[in-house]
């Protein structure tokens, strides 16, 4: 593996150019009167927005690194990450996986919190890439690139920074790709999984006991509400999976075109998926750019959805569980971003997994985490 490498986001200028001039030529459609959000992002909105993309730049003040990374049968890939590490020399070593449409800027409101030192709670290493295809990470460049190999690269990438045992957060596909790390290494590597996305199949007839307290037993209203929550996803909210899933190089030639059709189709998901979270008009275009300058282009994190068609997302819920579980939080508030839009409450969450009288307190063998 190479070594690790400084990076700072650079965007050349004939690039910011480009931007400029596409969404000064961008033509909008009509829309109905008084739709809403009915139809999907209002066209007032995009107009605003596109209006304030032509005249800002992309400039993120995270510690960011690259390096090779090479993933069995596709050769090395160039990988970006932010790591910071914390003063506490025995801290816990944490990788944080995003998901789509998100990208390692998720990491940003939680980084202060997961590597401050105190006598009170644990303090964490941090890493969090860009995986293959997102933001500043190269991308494969053939087909079967999947979860296996997702898991790879963020398990090889751990390893390579000097953490042969390590903890993982995520959510989203960062829920997928860390659960398969679970399963490929851990034990030796990989010694607990913290998620904010649980998903799983209800019992069936082949656990007798179980399916049978499944059916007897009364919704709550919280899962009542969850029902809801994904009978609307899947009704009104689901059809980027299915294109995503099928025809992803069909998006790409829009979303490398024209800035305004990746505006919206992002655009929509930053409001509709979180928990009215307000989104200042610089933070949505932040994470939107990340998607436009990535390094393999716009159109290129959504051939993850095409590797792996057989998943299908339920309820965005926001409680943490694990294979074993060993803490189970359950949150008034929070969506698909919990990492960006609770910040606090996450970190918490996972301080307490690991804390003094935890269930994970040191796992990691030697890493404590405390002052």
């Amino acid at each position: 593996m190479s070594s690790e490498t400084s990076f700072q986001i650079n965007i050349p200028d004939e690039k910011l150019a480009t931007l400029r001039a596409k969404l000064e030529l961008a033509t909008f459609p009509d829309e109905l009167q008084d739709i809403g959000w009915k139809h999907g992002p209002p066209l007032a909105d995009i107009k605003r927005l596109a209006e304030r993309w032509s005249k800002r730049e992309l400039n993120e003040e995270l510690p960011m690194f690259t390096r090779d990374i090479d993933v069995d049968g596709f050769g090395a890939l160039n990988i970006h990450y932010v790591h910071k590490k914390s003063k506490i020399v025995d801290a816990i070593p944490l990788l944080f996986c995003h998901g789509w449409p998100g990208s390692f800027l998720e990491i940003r409101g939680m980084l202060p919190l997961l590597t401050a030192s105190s006598p009170e709670h644990p303090s964490f290493h941090v890493v969090a890439l860009s995986l293959p295809g997102f933001g500043f990470s190269e991308g494969p460049h053939k087909l079967g690139f999947a979860l296996d190999q997702y898991a790879e690269v963020a398990h090889k990438l751990m390893i390579a920074l000097g953490y042969n045992e390590y903890v993982t957060q995520g959510g989203d596909w960062g829920f997928l790709i860390t659960r398969r790390m679970a399963s490929k290494y851990g034990g030796k590597h990989h010694k607990a999984w913290h998620t904010n996305f649980p998903m799983a199949d209800p019992p069936s007839w082949k656990s007798p006991l179980s399916f049978l307290s499944f059916l007897l037993t009364p919704w709550s209203t919280e899962e009542k509400a969850g029902l809801e929550r994904t009978a609307w996803y899947r009704t009104k909210s689901s059809g980027y999976f299915v294109e995503q899933s099928t025809f992803p190089q069909t998006l790409a030639y829009s979303f490398t075109d024209s800035p305004v059709a990746l505006l919206g189709w992002f655009y929509e998901k930053l409001v509709i998926w979180t928990d009215d979270y307000k989104w200042t008009d610089d933070e949505a275009l932040t994470w939107i750019s990340i998607y436009w300058f990535s390094r393999s282009g716009p159109g290129a994190a959504h051939r993850i959805y095409f590797e792996l068609p057989h998943y299908s997302y339920g309820s965005v819920v926001f409680p943490e569980r694990a294979p074993t579980l060993t803490l189970s939080s359950h949150h008034k508030s929070g969506g698909h971003f919990a990492a960006y839009e609770r910040p606090e409450a996450l970190v918490e969450d996972i301080r307490k997994m690991f804390a003094k009288g935890g269930p994970a307190f040191a796992v990691v063998p030697g890493k404590g985490g405390y002052a």
